[in-house]
Protein backbone atom coordinates (compact mmCIF):
# COMPACT_ATOMS: atom_id res chain seq x y z
CA UNK A 1 0.00 0.00 0.00
CA UNK A 2 1.42 3.35 -1.01
CA UNK A 3 1.88 5.94 1.74
CA UNK A 4 0.72 8.69 -0.61
CA UNK A 5 -2.65 6.99 -1.04
CA UNK A 6 -3.08 7.11 2.75
CA UNK A 7 -2.81 10.89 2.81
CA UNK A 8 -6.12 12.35 3.82
CA UNK A 9 -7.16 15.66 5.25
CA UNK A 10 -6.10 15.94 8.85
CA UNK A 11 -9.48 17.33 9.86
CA UNK A 12 -11.19 14.16 8.64
CA UNK A 13 -8.60 11.97 10.38
CA UNK A 14 -9.04 13.88 13.64
CA UNK A 15 -12.80 13.54 13.60
CA UNK A 16 -13.63 16.86 11.96
CA UNK A 17 -11.43 18.97 14.22
CA UNK A 18 -10.98 22.61 13.26
CA UNK A 19 -7.21 22.39 13.81
CA UNK A 20 -5.35 21.37 10.70
CA UNK A 21 -2.64 18.78 11.14
CA UNK A 22 -0.02 18.00 8.53
CA UNK A 23 -1.02 15.27 6.09
CA UNK A 24 -0.05 11.69 6.82
CA UNK A 25 2.58 9.97 4.74
CA UNK A 26 6.22 9.98 3.80
CA UNK A 27 8.30 13.10 4.33
CA UNK A 28 11.04 11.81 2.04
CA UNK A 29 12.31 14.20 -0.63
CA UNK A 30 10.48 14.02 -3.94
CA UNK A 31 13.43 12.57 -5.86
CA UNK A 32 13.52 9.63 -3.43
CA UNK A 33 9.77 9.01 -3.67
CA UNK A 34 9.96 8.88 -7.48
CA UNK A 35 12.09 5.74 -7.49
CA UNK A 36 10.48 2.73 -5.79
CA UNK A 37 13.77 0.93 -4.95
CA UNK A 38 15.27 4.16 -3.59
CA UNK A 39 12.15 4.87 -1.54
CA UNK A 40 12.12 1.35 -0.05
CA UNK A 41 15.82 1.70 0.78
CA UNK A 42 15.07 5.05 2.40
CA UNK A 43 12.27 3.47 4.47
CA UNK A 44 14.53 0.62 5.59
CA UNK A 45 17.20 3.13 6.64
CA UNK A 46 14.68 5.26 8.55
CA UNK A 47 13.30 2.14 10.24
CA UNK A 48 16.77 0.96 11.32
CA UNK A 49 17.78 4.38 12.67
CA UNK A 50 14.45 4.74 14.49
CA UNK A 51 14.75 1.21 15.88
CA UNK A 52 18.25 1.95 17.22
CA UNK A 53 16.98 5.09 18.96
CA UNK A 54 13.93 3.29 20.43
CA UNK A 55 16.11 0.41 21.68
CA UNK A 56 18.50 2.93 23.26
CA UNK A 57 15.52 4.54 24.98
CA UNK A 58 14.27 1.17 26.26
CA UNK A 59 17.74 0.46 27.64
CA UNK A 60 17.69 3.87 29.37
CA UNK A 61 14.40 3.17 31.16
CA UNK A 62 15.97 1.30 34.10
CA UNK A 63 19.30 3.12 33.74
CA UNK A 64 20.06 6.81 34.21
CA UNK A 65 18.98 8.73 31.17
CA UNK A 66 15.93 10.23 29.49
CA UNK A 67 14.44 6.89 28.40
CA UNK A 68 10.92 8.01 27.46
CA UNK A 69 12.21 11.12 25.72
CA UNK A 70 14.55 9.00 23.59
CA UNK A 71 11.77 6.49 22.80
CA UNK A 72 9.52 9.31 21.59
CA UNK A 73 12.47 10.66 19.60
CA UNK A 74 12.73 7.29 17.85
CA UNK A 75 9.00 7.35 17.21
CA UNK A 76 9.40 10.82 15.70
CA UNK A 77 12.09 9.45 13.39
CA UNK A 78 9.73 6.67 12.32
CA UNK A 79 6.93 9.22 11.89
CA UNK A 80 8.89 10.93 9.13
CA UNK A 81 8.20 7.89 6.97
CA UNK A 82 5.47 5.66 8.42
CA UNK A 83 1.80 6.52 8.83
CA UNK A 84 1.32 4.19 11.82
CA UNK A 85 4.03 6.08 13.75
CA UNK A 86 2.44 9.42 12.84
CA UNK A 87 -0.90 8.19 14.18
CA UNK A 88 0.72 6.89 17.39
CA UNK A 89 2.46 10.24 17.95
CA UNK A 90 -0.76 12.18 17.31
CA UNK A 91 -2.64 9.95 19.76
CA UNK A 92 0.16 10.33 22.35
CA UNK A 93 0.23 14.10 21.93
CA UNK A 94 -3.55 14.26 22.37
CA UNK A 95 -3.42 12.11 25.54
CA UNK A 96 -0.52 14.12 27.02
CA UNK A 97 -2.40 17.36 26.37
CA UNK A 98 -5.53 15.95 28.04
CA UNK A 99 -3.49 14.76 31.04
CA UNK A 100 -1.82 18.16 31.36
CA UNK A 101 -5.22 19.85 31.33
CA UNK A 102 -6.51 17.46 34.00
CA UNK A 103 -3.38 18.01 36.12
CA UNK A 104 -3.94 21.77 36.02
CA UNK A 105 -7.47 21.36 37.41
CA UNK A 106 -7.44 22.93 40.91
CA UNK A 107 -9.24 19.97 42.52
CA UNK A 108 -6.77 17.48 41.04
CA UNK A 109 -3.79 19.64 42.03
CA UNK A 110 -5.08 19.92 45.59
CA UNK A 111 -5.59 16.14 45.76
CA UNK A 112 -2.09 15.49 44.39
CA UNK A 113 -0.52 17.89 46.89
CA UNK A 114 -2.38 16.23 49.77
CA UNK A 115 -1.38 12.71 48.63
CA UNK A 116 2.26 13.77 48.19
CA UNK A 117 2.32 15.38 51.64
CA UNK A 118 0.77 12.30 53.28
CA UNK A 119 3.27 10.05 51.48
CA UNK A 120 6.22 12.19 52.59
CA UNK A 121 4.96 12.21 56.19
CA UNK A 122 4.65 8.40 56.15
CA UNK A 123 8.19 8.05 54.76
CA UNK A 124 9.54 10.50 57.36
CA UNK A 125 7.86 8.55 60.19
CA UNK A 126 9.25 5.24 58.89
CA UNK A 127 12.77 6.70 58.62
CA UNK A 128 12.43 8.21 62.11
CA UNK A 129 11.33 4.86 63.58
CA UNK A 130 14.23 3.09 61.87
CA UNK A 131 16.79 5.63 63.11
CA UNK A 132 15.30 5.52 66.64
CA UNK A 133 15.42 1.72 66.72
CA UNK A 134 18.70 0.99 64.90
CA UNK A 135 20.59 4.27 64.92
CA UNK A 136 22.34 5.61 61.86
CA UNK A 137 23.56 2.17 60.72
CA UNK A 138 22.69 1.05 57.26
CA UNK A 139 20.87 -2.29 56.89
CA UNK A 140 23.80 -3.78 54.98
CA UNK A 141 27.30 -4.34 56.27
CA UNK A 142 29.75 -1.96 54.64
CA UNK A 143 33.27 -1.88 56.00
CA UNK A 144 35.91 0.60 54.84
Amino acid sequence: MNAESDERPAAAAAGGSAKTEPPLGSKAPHFIKRSRPLHVSWQVGVFIVGLAVVVAGIIMLPLPGPGWLVIFGGMAIWATEFVWAQLVLRWTKRKVTEAAQRALDPKVRRRNIILTTVGLVIIAVLVGVYVWKFGMELPWKVRD
